[in-house]
């Protein structure tokens, strides 16, 4: 199969603006190349085509930005700033962003490779929704008055309470799987809670990172409050995790670099909230509606073409419909439509990149090599850029490494159970405890199997759900923290207990 390539005549004159314009870091309220004068070219993963290009950033921009933030959460008054006002520029930002939705989803589309359509619906959508729902956070980020007895002072009447105080200056570092999305995810919760930030996007994707910059800088936010520097992982990000400046790390990505950014914590004992890798199961039960089971099983490991830290990945389905369910993905991976981001058609887009797409080529093979069985996919469509077909594996055992290790990609392992304690005990078996799904029309079930689940999510009839609202994150080697929910708030502040005596 041959396919189609992305057409950047039809893109919005807004989006061909912004990638015809030059690429500088935004810091302290101002534009600045990298200090070393570098850039770094970004890449179409639908053509392999260079399409702009951004600074390449190192330790003296992060220490630029760093020392900005610094003095904006000092001096510029922002983390006193009454919470109607911090509110007001919440707002303001996501009103902008809604109303330059198409400019975003199409520069995610050419940064990433996912469809356009697709992000305006569900990434973009969801993150000005979080830019909102935070927005709320200010007024509600309420302390606690406390009753001490201090036995050792009987004499003497106390009175304490205890707030919420800003972390500080906070480092993040995003992903390339949702740019924009955990952009606002890590931003938003930040800013609510009176922080400043310096953020540093995935050099894969950081387009949509520099244009929420702009959209910062019209919104009116104080200079320095926000601070956006691209660059390499190993060099801005790495000096992000290591600043002394920096009060806390936020990172979305691999369990293999958080470790490294633990380590590089260790320093000045920065705060650190890790949202890491996952293996997730989708266990479908034998009473499952499969009109819902199967295509929903079938979105749990292909949307955003398996670039998603809960993917589906690994299918448990009950002896007893195993081949019905299992034919029914494997029918809908077929006849998925596999084509560039731009073309509304598409519903299957590029990895993001070429190394990417040879990793999961790598899995693939070495499955085949395993003895696994391909149901479908496995190949590679006819094209420059880094496609992969939806794939689906049978014949798996718990010991290969496309069971075991997170392969980020549209590719699938489905295996039989036959009791309860089996699948739990199969489901549970990873180092990774994200995410997992439930399929079952037995409420009673659902009840009992959801605790033992060793995962931050569980899903019943859906998987992929997300929503501001709800806290996420982690157990095992899927991370430290939970996003989203009060809890991402909280997660940017220090208790302060003040103690009068009366």
């Amino acid at each position: 199969m041959t396919v189609a390539m992305n057409n950047l005549d039809a893109i919005n004159p807004a989006t061909r603006e912004f990638l015809q314009a030059t690429h500088h870091n935004y810091i302290n309220g101002h534009w600045h190349p990298a200090a070393s004068g570098k850039t770094l070219a970004v890449q179409d993963p639908a053509t392999d085509k260079t399409v702009t290009h951004v600074a390449e950033s190192d330790a003296a921009d992060i220490d630029v930005a760093v020392g900005a933030a610094r003095q904006a959460f000092e001096n510029h008054g922002w983390r006193t700033m009454k919470p109607a006002l911090r509110e007001r520029l919440l707002h303001r930002l996501a009103d902008l962003m809604e109303a330059n939705t198409t400019v975003l989803a199409e520069l995610e589309s050419i940064d990433n490779g996912k469809s356009a359509a697709i992000a305006a619906a569900v990434d973009i959508a969801c993150a000005i929704d979080c830019v909102r729902f935070m927005a709320g956070m200010p007024s509600k980020l309420n302390g606690s008055t406390l009753k001490p007895s201090a036995p050792f002072l009987p004499d003497t009447e106390l009175f304490a309470w205890a707030n919420h105080v800003p972390i500080g200056v906070v480092g993040a570092i995003i992903p390339w799987n949702f740019p924009t999305l955990l952009f606002c995810w890590k931003l938003a919760p930040a800013l609510a809670a009176g922080c400043a930030i310096v953020i540093k996007p995935a050099e894969e994707t950081p387009l949509t990172a520099l244009y929420m910059a702009q959209l910062i800088e019209e919104a009116g936010f104080p200079p320095g409050i926000v601070n956006v520097v691209t660059g390499y992982g190993h060099t801005a990000g790495a000096a992000i995790s290591s600043h002394p400046g920096i009060d806390k790390v936020t990172f979305t990505g691999s369990t293999e670099v958080g470790r490294l950014i633990l380590q590089a914590a260790t320093g000045n004992l920065k705060k650190v909230t890790l949202e890491l890798g996952g293996k997730s199961p989708a266990i479908v039960m034998p009473d499952a509606d499969l009109d819902i089971a199967i295509p929903g099983a079938a979105s749990g490991i292909f949307f955003n073409h398996g670039q998603v830290c809960t993917a589906g990945s690994r299918l448990y389905v009950h002896r007893s419909i195993f081949d019905k369910v299992v034919e029914g993905v494997a029918e809908i991976a077929r006849n998925m439509k596999v084509g560039p981001g731009l073309d509304p058609a598409t519903e299957l887009g590029p990895l993001v990149s070429r190394t990417q797409q040879e990793r999961v080529c790598a899995y693939i093979a070495a499955g085949m090599e395993g003895g696994a069985e391909i149901l479908a996919g496995g190949t590679t469509p006819d094209s420059n850029g880094f496609f992969v077909n939806p794939t689906v594996f049978v014949n798996t055992r718990h010991d290969m490494s496309i069971v075991r290790e997170e392969i980020f990609g549209p590719v699938l392992v489905a295996m039989p159970f036959d009791d309860l304690d089996e699948v739990v005990a199969q489901a549970n078996d990873t180092r990774f405890g994200l995410a997992a799904s439930i399929w079952s029309r037995d409420i009673s079930l659902v009840h009992k199997l959801a605790p033992r689940l060793r995962a931050g999510t569980v899903w019943v009839n859906c998987h992929n759900v997300i929503d501001a609202a709800l806290p996420f994150g982690g157990f095992k080697e899927s991370g430290w923290g939970r996003e989203n929910g009060m809890d991402a708030v909280k997660a940017f502040t220090e208790t302060q207990t003040t103690v009068i005596s009366l």
